[in-house]
């Protein structure tokens, strides 16, 4: 076989799944049988109207495999290890690299936007963006989940949150969800925010100590209503309604972390702001040596993902089951998995291997 069937987006609004030569690991690189490839908005930004992809480029940066090659100077992981990939590229060299902020690099590039990516049945990354989880013991299908887990262990470690704390989240999409998981994790008391029911009681099941429905009462009112005073506001929405919520029941003192990346232009009062004494907390990406080992224990501190997770799809239907629902507001499962050699959508596999 010398070929394989790839996800490529070609231009804003074309994407095809088209055969392309399986590729040959390069020096210090690992080449990976895809085994499952999530797919986020961040895809579905890309087809739509483009922003950070280089066409043409295989799209997929939440992808887990086995080794199938390595490249020149490469000694692990070994061939046969199932890898985890963090799916950024850093240089290693530049100041943030050197000071282990690898998602700063002045280079920064990732596997799926401006290299080719996992919706493949392969590809090679560098063997320094792989984590080998041979013994974790997961399924593969749970450690498609691993690289979204490892932005939200990064969101939460970027807070300061810790155990004793309050925290809100707002808006438990893909990520809202697994920073409601990795935050409770931390022995902080969680109150999840959205406008949808379901999604509440999935909060509730991630760990979530309460939940206010978006649309029925402000958060403000909400918060007062428990008599909780939040030490950190997630706003992960990415809307205007959601972040001017947020700051207007933000008291004194608190860390506002605005992870959804804003659509809009957003007026900011500094002024107030800053008399509030406010910590406002930028997060991108993950450091992947600090980040992902703790994403894939959390994965493993939960029996099943499915409600996160429940049927995995085919590279033929990834855009009509996966990035158009995205696109659209209408995804009816909070994370899409793509198994590159599946024939038809299948139950998702989780818990132990």
């Amino acid at each position: 076989m010398t070929t394989m069937r790839a996800a490529v987006l070609h231009a804003v609004g074309d994407l095809r799944v088209e055969e392309r030569p399986i590729p040959q690991p390069g020096p210090g690189e690992v080449r990976v049988r895809v085994s499952v490839c999530g797919v986020c908005g961040t895809d579905a930004v890309e087809l739509d109207r483009g922003l950070l992809a280089r066409p043409p480029v295989v799209l997929g940066h939440e992808f887990t495999g086995t080794v199938d090659a390595l490249g020149e100077g490469v000694v692990s992981p070994p061939v046969g290890a199932l890898v985890v990939c963090g799916a950024g590229i850093s240089c290693g060299r530049c100041k943030p690299c050197r000071r282990g902020r690898t998602n700063l690099c002045r280079t920064y590039r990732t596997a799926g936007l401006q290299v080719d990516g996992g919706l493949a049945g392969y590809v090679t990354v560098p063997s320094g963006i792989l984590l080998d989880v041979s013994d974790a013991g997961l399924a593969v299908d749970t450690l498609g989940l691993a690289q979204p887990m490892s932005i939200a262990v990064h969101v939460v470690r970027r807070s300061g949150l810790r155990a004793g704390d309050d925290a809100v989240v707002v808006g438990i999409g893909g990520i809202g969800s697994f920073i409601t998981y990795a935050a409770a994790a931390t022995g902080a008391r969680v109150i999840a925010v959205d406008r949808s029911p379901d999604r509440l009681a999935l909060a509730s099941a991630l760990g979530a100590a309460d939940g206010i429905q978006a649309g029925t009462t402000s958060l403000a009112d909400g918060l007062r209503e428990r008599d909780v005073e939040p030490d950190v506001f997630f706003e992960v929405s990415g809307s205007l309604a959601g972040l001017q919520d947020v700051v207007s029941a933000a008291l004194p003192g608190a860390v506002i972390v605005p992870v959804g990346v804003q659509k809009e232009a957003v007026p900011v009062p500094l002024g107030s702001w800053t008399l509030r004494e406010y910590t406002i907390v930028g997060s991108v990406a993950h450091v992947f040596a600090d980040d992902m080992p703790d994403a894939v224990r959390l994965l493993a501190s939960r029996t099943d993902w499915s409600d996160v997770a429940r049927t995995v799809i085919p590279l033929d239907r990834l855009v009509e089951d996966a990035l158009e629902p995205l696109r659209t507001g209408r995804a009816v499962q909070i994370k899409a998995l793509v198994d590159p050699w599946a024939d038809a959508p299948r139950p998702a596999v989780h818990g132990s291997a």
